[in-house]
């Protein structure tokens, strides 16, 4: 399963923030970490935030595009249905904008 997320680093937390649409209508996960964008360290916290927060192993999670960018996309292993079902469930609550 792919999910597509907007990163901020250096943010005041590691938190999901939300939905949020792009300008081409795109749905994105907004995330923001405290470690800065240097040597990996703002994506090694992004999958270490999710994998917290989802409940998922850490060795399931995989950056495939957007390694040096704030737009990325995430490769999460394992069944859909069984990672939707888990997700779904805890991002339905976040605030959309």
């Amino acid at each position: 399963m792919n999910l597509a997320v907007r990163l901020t680093p250096r943010g005041r937390a590691d938190r999901i923030e939300g939905i949020v649409r792009s300008a081409d209508g795109r749905l994105s996960l907004k995330v923001s970490v405290t470690a800065p964008p240097v040597e990996g360290r703002a994506n090694e916290a992004l999958v270490q935030l999710l994998a917290k927060e989802w409940h998922v192993p850490k060795r399931d999670f995989a950056i495939v595009a957007g390694q040096k960018s704030r737009d990325k996309i995430v490769h999460i292993a394992g069944d859909p249905a069984a990672l939707l079902s888990r997700i779904g469930a805890l991002t339905a609550a976040l605030p959309r904008s």
